[in-house]
């Protein structure tokens, strides 16, 4: 990407904290291979430094993200360009311990839900460690723990705070009621939700909440899990633990309904002089629900493309042909 098409790259800041980021995030949940059929950590290390040189600062990760592995792969990529990147991470999705509730099986390790006040502060240390750095930008609650009082987790997160280990609190997968909660004992700076052309939720349960308080949104899943980044060859395969074999809305029939989607906006899209994806993170945006659409990438290749929505401007009526075309096409593909 070019300068100028870097500078051109929208920001934004998180909630009360005032740490400016870019307003398009790089996920790197399908980096660590688990659910997205493996990864290649050396191309996934490439992808990391190609957003930071389209204009992406925000790297968000996770423990839970190949028990590790994710995180690991940034603090590779970041090494000599900390300083040039917002780091999010996240906490209370643990193997290290049986508190908590069971959430899922992940190469045979069993993984809780628990957000106590020991078990944060370890969280924080290995993720400090793997990530090779002293401070994290925005630490966030994965998942919420109903074993654990909301005031022992957000005590032990303003606790981080104090002692510099932690820069801005988040949450995340969180009811407007529980978010109500960590409000009540200090300040959030962001909540991590998903939301996308398809997945329009938050518009009227969270977002509102958000806006009151001052909280950003991050959007996760802006492209839905692919569904979104442009018709899908209905002979492709998704194989191994890659979570969209299983996936209803991959279908061969939803294939069908995207694919008229995507043509009835081709004009559009060969108009503006950008891709289908590119199209979809620009509709994120422009809908003012969040303050950062997060974007999957694996590849430079991706992690550009993604990058260089930032540049494209959407008008009312693109976004209300877009909200048209949607209407018409994938209703039911919720």
């Amino acid at each position: 990407m070019s300068n100028s098409n870097k500078a051109s790259m929208k920001k934004t800041t998180l909630g009360p904290s005032g740490i400016e980021c870019s307003a398009i995030g790089l996920g790197t949940w399908a980096m660590g291979g688990w659910m997205w059929g493996g990864g290649d950590n050396a191309a996934a290390v490439l992808a990391i430094q190609a957003s930071l040189d389209a204009g992406v600062t925000l790297i968000d990760t996770a423990p839970a993200y190949g028990l590790g592995r994710s995180e690991s792969i940034v603090g590779t990529a970041l090494k000599g360009r900390r300083h040039e990147a917002v780091i999010a991470t996240k906490c209370g999705l643990v193997w290290h311990t049986q508190e908590g509730t069971h959430f899922f099986e992940e190469d045979g390790h069993p993984v809780y839900r628990y957000l106590g006040r020991e078990s944060i502060i370890h969280e924080a240390e290995e993720s400090l460690r793997r990530l090779q750095t002293d401070y994290i930008d925005l630490y966030i609650t994965h998942w919420q723990d109903s074993t654990t009082p909301v005031e022992e987790t957000m005590g032990t997160l303003l606790e981080l705070k104090k002692q510099g280990k932690i820069r801005a609190i988040g949450v995340s997968n969180v009811s407007p009621e529980t978010l109500a909660e960590y409000l009540r004992c200090g300040p959030v700076d962001a909540a991590q939700e998903r939301y996308s052309l398809i997945d329009r939720e938050i518009e009227q349960t969270l977002a509102p909440l958000c806006t009151e308080h001052n909280v950003a949104v991050l959007g996760y899943s802006s492209l839905a899990l692919g569904l979104l980044a442009g018709p899908i060859d209905p002979e492709r395969q998704f194989t191994g633990d890659d979570q969209r074999a299983a996936n209803a809305r991959f279908s061969t029939q939803n294939r069908a309904k995207l694919k008229a989607f995507f043509e009835e906006l081709e004009p559009l899209r060969q108009h503006l002089e950008c891709s289908f994806g590119q199209l979809m993170i620009a509709w994120t945006l422009a809908r003012g629900s969040v303050s950062v659409a997060l974007c999957g990438a694996r590849v430079s290749k991706q992690a550009v493309e993604n990058a260089a929505a930032g540049a494209v401007h959407l008008r009312d009526d693109a976004l209300a042909l877009i909200d048209a075309a949607a209407g018409q096409h994938l209703h039911a593909l919720a």
